[in-house]
Protein backbone atom coordinates (compact mmCIF):
# COMPACT_ATOMS: atom_id res chain seq x y z
CA UNK A 1 0.00 0.00 0.00
CA UNK A 2 1.23 3.49 0.57
CA UNK A 3 1.65 4.35 4.57
CA UNK A 4 3.60 7.30 3.18
CA UNK A 5 2.14 9.82 1.16
CA UNK A 6 4.78 12.25 0.39
CA UNK A 7 8.65 12.27 1.43
CA UNK A 8 10.54 15.09 0.96
CA UNK A 9 14.22 14.68 2.53
CA UNK A 10 13.84 13.63 5.94
CA UNK A 11 9.95 15.25 5.92
CA UNK A 12 7.28 12.60 5.29
CA UNK A 13 3.78 13.33 5.46
CA UNK A 14 1.97 9.26 6.27
CA UNK A 15 -1.31 8.42 4.79
CA UNK A 16 -3.04 7.86 7.40
CA UNK A 17 -2.19 11.01 9.45
CA UNK A 18 -3.13 12.47 6.12
CA UNK A 19 -6.66 11.22 5.71
CA UNK A 20 -7.90 11.23 9.43
CA UNK A 21 -7.12 15.12 9.36
CA UNK A 22 -8.77 15.72 6.27
CA UNK A 23 -11.97 13.62 7.81
CA UNK A 24 -11.24 15.67 11.19
CA UNK A 25 -11.87 18.63 8.36
CA UNK A 26 -14.74 17.38 6.38
CA UNK A 27 -16.49 16.75 9.82
CA UNK A 28 -16.22 19.70 10.67
CA UNK A 29 -16.96 21.76 8.30
CA UNK A 30 -20.55 19.89 8.57
CA UNK A 31 -20.40 20.22 12.15
CA UNK A 32 -19.98 24.13 11.35
CA UNK A 33 -22.55 24.43 8.40
CA UNK A 34 -25.68 22.45 10.41
CA UNK A 35 -25.14 24.70 13.43
CA UNK A 36 -25.44 27.54 11.42
CA UNK A 37 -28.53 26.24 9.65
CA UNK A 38 -30.28 25.36 12.88
CA UNK A 39 -29.38 28.69 14.95
CA UNK A 40 -26.84 27.25 17.36
CA UNK A 41 -23.45 28.82 18.20
CA UNK A 42 -21.28 27.61 15.54
CA UNK A 43 -17.88 28.56 17.03
CA UNK A 44 -18.69 27.66 20.19
CA UNK A 45 -19.32 24.09 18.71
CA UNK A 46 -16.09 24.58 16.68
CA UNK A 47 -14.28 24.87 20.14
CA UNK A 48 -16.44 21.80 21.53
CA UNK A 49 -15.38 19.83 18.91
CA UNK A 50 -11.45 20.48 19.25
CA UNK A 51 -11.55 19.45 22.71
CA UNK A 52 -13.77 16.64 22.29
CA UNK A 53 -11.28 15.45 19.46
CA UNK A 54 -8.25 15.64 22.24
CA UNK A 55 -9.82 13.68 24.88
CA UNK A 56 -11.35 11.06 22.18
CA UNK A 57 -7.58 10.35 21.18
CA UNK A 58 -6.40 10.16 24.58
CA UNK A 59 -9.00 7.49 25.43
CA UNK A 60 -8.92 5.57 22.61
CA UNK A 61 -4.98 5.32 23.21
CA UNK A 62 -5.50 4.69 26.76
CA UNK A 63 -7.58 2.21 26.39
CA UNK A 64 -5.28 0.17 23.87
CA UNK A 65 -2.55 0.88 26.26
CA UNK A 66 -4.92 -0.83 29.20
CA UNK A 67 -5.86 -3.64 26.91
CA UNK A 68 -2.70 -4.65 25.76
CA UNK A 69 -0.55 -3.35 29.18
CA UNK A 70 1.57 -7.16 29.58
CA UNK A 71 2.73 -6.18 26.42
CA UNK A 72 3.87 -2.25 27.50
CA UNK A 73 5.48 -3.08 30.41
CA UNK A 74 7.20 -5.98 29.31
CA UNK A 75 8.63 -3.94 26.16
CA UNK A 76 8.67 -0.23 27.61
CA UNK A 77 9.88 1.05 24.38
CA UNK A 78 7.14 0.16 22.69
CA UNK A 79 5.26 2.76 24.34
CA UNK A 80 6.72 5.10 22.06
CA UNK A 81 4.33 3.14 19.40
CA UNK A 82 1.10 4.76 20.97
CA UNK A 83 1.86 7.95 19.24
CA UNK A 84 1.74 6.46 15.79
CA UNK A 85 -1.68 4.42 16.60
CA UNK A 86 -4.93 5.49 16.16
CA UNK A 87 -5.85 3.61 19.61
CA UNK A 88 -9.27 2.21 20.18
CA UNK A 89 -12.11 4.03 18.83
CA UNK A 90 -14.68 2.73 20.74
CA UNK A 91 -12.71 3.71 23.65
CA UNK A 92 -12.36 7.07 22.32
CA UNK A 93 -15.81 7.36 21.52
CA UNK A 94 -16.73 6.50 25.26
CA UNK A 95 -14.35 9.23 26.29
CA UNK A 96 -15.59 11.82 23.96
CA UNK A 97 -19.28 11.51 24.71
CA UNK A 98 -18.63 11.59 28.65
CA UNK A 99 -16.71 14.40 28.34
CA UNK A 100 -18.98 16.29 25.47
CA UNK A 101 -22.01 15.63 28.13
CA UNK A 102 -20.13 18.25 30.71
CA UNK A 103 -19.08 20.28 28.34
CA UNK A 104 -22.90 20.48 27.17
CA UNK A 105 -23.77 20.96 30.17
CA UNK A 106 -21.19 23.82 31.65
CA UNK A 107 -21.94 25.77 28.27
CA UNK A 108 -25.66 26.01 28.58
CA UNK A 109 -25.85 23.96 24.86
CA UNK A 110 -29.22 21.60 24.19
CA UNK A 111 -27.13 18.77 24.54
CA UNK A 112 -28.99 16.38 22.17
CA UNK A 113 -29.77 18.49 19.54
CA UNK A 114 -25.94 19.59 19.46
CA UNK A 115 -25.79 15.33 19.60
CA UNK A 116 -27.64 14.74 16.51
CA UNK A 117 -25.64 17.45 14.18
CA UNK A 118 -22.06 15.89 15.79
CA UNK A 119 -23.14 12.37 14.49
CA UNK A 120 -23.18 12.43 10.64
CA UNK A 121 -19.85 14.60 10.92
CA UNK A 122 -18.01 12.41 13.47
CA UNK A 123 -19.49 8.67 10.74
CA UNK A 124 -17.50 10.85 7.67
CA UNK A 125 -14.34 11.55 9.41
CA UNK A 126 -14.44 7.93 10.78
CA UNK A 127 -14.92 7.05 6.92
CA UNK A 128 -11.50 9.23 6.15
CA UNK A 129 -10.06 7.32 8.65
CA UNK A 130 -10.41 3.99 7.72
CA UNK A 131 -9.01 4.71 4.47
CA UNK A 132 -5.84 6.32 6.04
CA UNK A 133 -5.57 2.62 8.20
CA UNK A 134 -6.15 0.58 4.68
CA UNK A 135 -3.37 2.92 3.24
CA UNK A 136 -1.16 1.77 6.49
CA UNK A 137 -1.72 -1.66 6.55
CA UNK A 138 -3.28 -1.14 10.94
CA UNK A 139 -6.62 -2.97 11.80
CA UNK A 140 -6.04 -5.67 8.39
CA UNK A 141 -8.07 -8.31 7.99
CA UNK A 142 -8.09 -12.28 7.92
CA UNK A 143 -7.42 -14.42 5.06
CA UNK A 144 -9.39 -13.81 2.27
CA UNK A 145 -10.12 -16.06 -1.21
CA UNK A 146 -12.94 -13.65 -2.75
CA UNK A 147 -11.92 -11.67 -5.98
CA UNK A 148 -11.40 -8.13 -3.95
CA UNK A 149 -8.90 -9.98 -2.17
CA UNK A 150 -5.86 -7.76 -1.39
CA UNK A 151 -1.99 -8.41 -0.53
CA UNK A 152 0.12 -5.75 1.07
CA UNK A 153 3.66 -5.41 -0.09
CA UNK A 154 5.24 -2.57 1.37
CA UNK A 155 7.58 -4.01 4.48
CA UNK A 156 7.45 -0.11 6.03
CA UNK A 157 4.28 -1.27 6.83
CA UNK A 158 4.69 -4.53 8.52
CA UNK A 159 7.14 -2.65 10.69
CA UNK A 160 4.43 -0.19 11.41
CA UNK A 161 1.82 -2.19 11.96
CA UNK A 162 2.22 -5.79 12.06
CA UNK A 163 0.33 -6.43 8.86
CA UNK A 164 1.53 -9.87 7.17
CA UNK A 165 2.92 -9.42 3.48
CA UNK A 166 2.52 -11.45 0.46
CA UNK A 167 -0.17 -12.94 1.67
CA UNK A 168 -4.33 -12.35 0.57
CA UNK A 169 -6.79 -11.06 3.07
CA UNK A 170 -9.60 -9.01 3.81
CA UNK A 171 -9.54 -5.34 2.92
CA UNK A 172 -11.57 -4.91 6.05
CA UNK A 173 -10.94 -1.53 6.80
CA UNK A 174 -12.40 -0.51 3.04
CA UNK A 175 -15.44 -2.42 4.03
CA UNK A 176 -15.94 -0.60 7.20
CA UNK A 177 -14.85 3.05 5.24
CA UNK A 178 -17.84 2.20 2.99
CA UNK A 179 -19.71 1.30 5.72
CA UNK A 180 -19.55 4.76 7.64
CA UNK A 181 -19.97 6.34 4.63
CA UNK A 182 -23.76 4.75 4.08
CA UNK A 183 -23.85 5.69 8.10
CA UNK A 184 -23.34 8.92 6.87
CA UNK A 185 -25.93 9.22 4.51
CA UNK A 186 -28.41 7.77 6.52
CA UNK A 187 -27.90 9.91 9.36
CA UNK A 188 -27.91 13.50 7.23
CA UNK A 189 -31.50 11.67 5.99
CA UNK A 190 -32.67 11.32 9.11
CA UNK A 191 -31.10 14.87 10.76
CA UNK A 192 -33.17 16.74 7.80
CA UNK A 193 -36.26 14.72 9.12
CA UNK A 194 -35.83 14.09 12.36
CA UNK A 195 -39.02 14.39 14.46
CA UNK A 196 -37.19 14.88 18.76
CA UNK A 197 -33.79 15.69 19.81
CA UNK A 198 -31.47 12.86 20.09
CA UNK A 199 -32.75 10.80 17.30
CA UNK A 200 -29.92 11.24 14.95
CA UNK A 201 -27.08 10.65 17.89
CA UNK A 202 -29.18 7.26 19.31
CA UNK A 203 -29.33 5.39 15.45
CA UNK A 204 -25.90 6.93 15.05
CA UNK A 205 -24.72 4.38 18.04
CA UNK A 206 -26.80 1.63 17.16
CA UNK A 207 -25.57 1.93 13.44
CA UNK A 208 -22.34 1.82 14.33
CA UNK A 209 -22.57 -1.22 16.28
CA UNK A 210 -24.01 -2.96 13.65
CA UNK A 211 -21.08 -1.91 11.48
CA UNK A 212 -18.28 -2.88 14.10
CA UNK A 213 -19.86 -6.36 14.87
CA UNK A 214 -20.18 -7.10 11.56
CA UNK A 215 -16.69 -6.05 10.72
CA UNK A 216 -15.12 -7.32 13.50
CA UNK A 217 -15.81 -10.95 11.86
CA UNK A 218 -12.94 -10.52 9.37
CA UNK A 219 -10.37 -8.68 11.48
CA UNK A 220 -7.05 -10.66 11.57
CA UNK A 221 -4.93 -8.07 13.90
CA UNK A 222 -6.63 -9.33 16.72
CA UNK A 223 -4.80 -11.71 19.49
CA UNK A 224 -6.53 -13.97 21.57
CA UNK A 225 -6.68 -12.48 24.66
CA UNK A 226 -9.21 -10.07 22.59
CA UNK A 227 -11.81 -12.21 22.52
CA UNK A 228 -14.36 -13.11 25.22
CA UNK A 229 -15.93 -16.47 23.45
CA UNK A 230 -13.23 -18.33 20.89
CA UNK A 231 -15.62 -21.02 18.72
CA UNK A 232 -14.74 -23.32 16.29
CA UNK A 233 -15.18 -20.21 13.84
CA UNK A 234 -14.99 -16.67 13.72
CA UNK A 235 -18.73 -16.81 13.62
CA UNK A 236 -18.91 -18.89 16.69
CA UNK A 237 -16.92 -16.77 18.94
CA UNK A 238 -17.12 -13.25 20.02
CA UNK A 239 -14.35 -10.54 20.70
CA UNK A 240 -15.11 -7.86 23.20
CA UNK A 241 -15.16 -5.05 20.46
CA UNK A 242 -18.13 -7.11 19.74
CA UNK A 243 -19.42 -7.61 22.73
CA UNK A 244 -19.11 -3.43 23.71
CA UNK A 245 -21.17 -3.41 20.18
CA UNK A 246 -24.12 -5.48 21.55
CA UNK A 247 -24.19 -2.81 24.99
CA UNK A 248 -23.86 -0.33 22.82
CA UNK A 249 -26.73 -1.50 20.43
CA UNK A 250 -28.58 -1.87 23.18
CA UNK A 251 -27.61 1.58 25.08
CA UNK A 252 -28.62 3.04 21.05
CA UNK A 253 -31.83 1.42 21.47
CA UNK A 254 -33.25 2.92 25.21
CA UNK A 255 -31.74 6.20 24.16
CA UNK A 256 -33.93 6.41 20.94
CA UNK A 257 -36.79 5.31 23.32
CA UNK A 258 -36.37 7.71 25.74
CA UNK A 259 -35.78 10.52 23.72
CA UNK A 260 -39.21 9.20 21.49
CA UNK A 261 -41.58 8.67 24.42
CA UNK A 262 -39.93 12.03 26.12
CA UNK A 263 -41.10 14.07 23.01
CA UNK A 264 -44.61 12.33 22.85
CA UNK A 265 -45.08 13.60 26.33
Amino acid sequence: MHPILIKIGPLAVHTYGFLMALGVTLGLWFLYRQAKKQGLPAPRLLDAAFYILIISIIGAKLILLIGNFSYYTSSPKELFSLARSGGVFQGGLAFGVVFALWYFHKYKLPTWKVADIFAPGLALGHAFGRIGCFMAGCCYGTECRLPWRVVFTDPYSSELTGVPLQKAIHPVQLYEAVLNFLNFLVLYFILRRKKFDGQVFSFYIMNYSVIRYFTEFFRGDHPDKAFLLQGSSRLLSLSYPQFFCILGLAAGFILWMIFRKRNAA
